[in-house]
């Protein structure tokens, strides 16, 4: 029997179906809001960050103690616009100076540098900055970003009128501001009271000051100007006050015509003495911009490669192994100003360290190791002894004037004591390969070369088919873990004959020979040597 369903259980269906539909009509309403404020102008959109600005600073001023960092960050992310399909191209298009951040919500670089970009916004905007500073989802927005050239992530582009240049600066908030500024036109910031300097000091610790009695039209003070328009780093601060300058520079000793050099760390003032010459000032910069000693992070790589100073010394040390080193390391580091460049490694820090130590064939460091790098030469340095001061002094010494020998990888010397094939390493390949009166084939390997197994077992038939032979050598080296300054290979195996009195110049040959083929040509290149060669396998 079939039953009417009650009156209360009508309406109860018809309210649940009106509220779920209320919902809806809300939600909709609101994402069209949110799409519409999006594609709206870019004039109506930043009008309206204007007067959430305004609002925050408002009420920053009413309740300043009450501002925390999170409202902090929450304020300097609603400073950076938010790209998407829509706008990309008008705001790019409609304002004359755009800095893009494309960053996915995946990557782990990306969500570090945002807060930084975010942080280098409001810094701009407090200065007067044109900039409009934007940041778009390369990967929900992968048209767009393809479009901007964005071809990983985190990536910055500064766009000119709508014409895009890649980032090169560095990837604190400070360096960000930097860069930016240089490259909008604003090459120097001036500063004309003590109170803009007082103001300067708190928020900017490295700098190169310049005191003119003219601020323009002076050769010296367009010389300066000229140089900070090159470099993309460091903030020049220029002024034509000596109240300025002596705060900005203490026990300066002149009213005129200064340039000096202003860090954080020991060196803290650097007075410059040369000629007030663009290329001049960037020299000095360039060979004093750095600390005594560089601590080697994942933010100032690309800034230390770079460096003018290509000979670098690398002390790889752990944190509290490197203490009792600091002090010492400095007394060095300023003997050899301009000449070497010093960089310490936090050894556990792997992603950093191994790197640099593989090259020199060590794969487990324990205790501070001491290496260095000469770019210009492309020579490596390790040194052997103790790294106690006197000796990384030393070291340093011998790599300034040119006395140490470049250091080459080698295995431990193994015995080859009845061995068909014999096993050269770093050190022993003068001994038995150069300067061996005898004739050596020798197959180059490695372990991850996956054609090197097949082509040693060749080797091996080959040796034991010669075993006659009394002047011929059979001899193999690993070149991952081998290097001779002679022994130059770019691809592996690699099979070279050095024919007695012809070692200078070795023979390849061709490793996709057979084993018989190889016999024959080694029986050719030999055969007036020795009457006792054999052909046949």
């Amino acid at each position: 029997m079939l039953t009417k369903p009650k009156p209360n259980s009508k309406f109860s269906i018809l309210f649940t179906f009106l509220i779920l539909l209320s919902f809806l009509i809300v939600v909709v309403r609101s994402s069209d809001v949110a799409v519409e404020g999006k594609e709206s102008g870019s004039e109506e959109g930043l009008d309206d960050l204007e007067q959430l600005l305004a609002v925050d600073e408002q009420l920053q001023e009413e309740r300043p103690e009450q501002q925390s960092e999170a409202e902090t960050v929450s304020k300097a992310q609603r400073i950076v616009v938010e790209l998407n399909g829509d706008n990309t191209k008008r705001l790019i298009d409609g304002n004359e100076y755009v800095m893009v951040l494309g960053y996915a919500p995946w990557c782990a670089r990306s969500a570090e540098l945002m807060p930084r970009f975010a942080e280098a916004a409001t810094d701009l905007k407090e200065i007067g900055s044109s900039v409009l500073m934007a940041k778009i989802d390369g990967e929900r927005y992968s048209k767009v970003a393809s479009q901007l050239e964005i071809k990983g992530f985190p990536t910055l582009l500064l766009f000119v009128n709508g014409t895009s240049q890649s980032y090169t600066g560095g990837f604190s908030s400070e360096e960000i501001v930097i860069w930016v500024q240089k490259k909008t036109g604003v090459p120097t910031i001036k500063l004309d009271t003590v109170d803009k300097a007082s103001g300067f000091l708190k928020k900017h610790h490295t700098f190169i000051l310049g005191l003119f009695e003219k601020s323009e039209g002076s050769s010296g003070h367009d010389e300066f100007v000229k140089a900070a328009s090159l470099d993309n780093e460091i903030q020049f601060v220029e002024t034509s006050s000596s109240d300025v300058a002596k705060l900005l520079f203490p026990n300066l000793q002149t009213n005129n015509g200064f340039v000096g050099l202003v860090k954080t760390e020991a060196e803290k003032y650097t007075a410059y003495d040369g000629s007030l010459q663009a290329e001049n000032i960037l020299e000095f910069l360039n060979s004093n911009k750095f600390p005594l000693v560089t601590k080697l992070t994942d933010t100032n790589t690309v800034r230390v490669y770079a460096s003018p100073v290509k000979l670098q010394v690398m002390v790889f040390s752990k944190s509290d192994d490197f203490g009792s080193l600091a002090q010492p390391l400095e007394d060095i580091a300023r003997k050899f100003i301009s000449k070497l460049m010093l960089i310490y490694i936090d050894i556990s820090n792997e992603n950093l360290a191994m790197p640099f130590l593989t090259l020199f064939g060590i794969e487990d460091a324990k205790k501070t190791v001491v290496a260095a790098f000469d770019n210009n030469l492309n020579s490596k340095f390790l040194l052997e002894s103790d790294p106690s001061p006197s000796n990384i002094e030393e070291f340093c010494f011998g790599l300034a004037h040119g006395t140490v020998s470049p250091y080459y990888k080698s295995q431990p010397i193994p015995d080859n004591q009845n061995a068909s094939v014999v096993a050269v390493v770093g050190r022993t390949f003068d001994e038995l390969v150069l300067k061996s009166s005898e004739n050596v084939l020798l197959e180059v390997h490695t372990p991850w070369c996956i054609n090197c197994e097949a082509l040693s077992k060749q080797v091996e038939k080959l040796s034991k088919h010669f075993q006659g032979f009394e002047n011929l050598v059979f001899a193999r080296i690993d070149a991952s873990a081998n290097e001779h300054p002679k022994l130059t290979v770019d691809d592996y195996p690699t099979i070279l004959l050095y024919k007695a009195g012809e070692k200078e110049n070795p023979l390849k040959l061709s490793t996709k020979s057979s084993a018989k083929e190889m016999a024959v040509l080694i029986n050719k290149e030999l055969k007036s040597k020795d009457p006792s060669a054999k052909d046949e396998l």
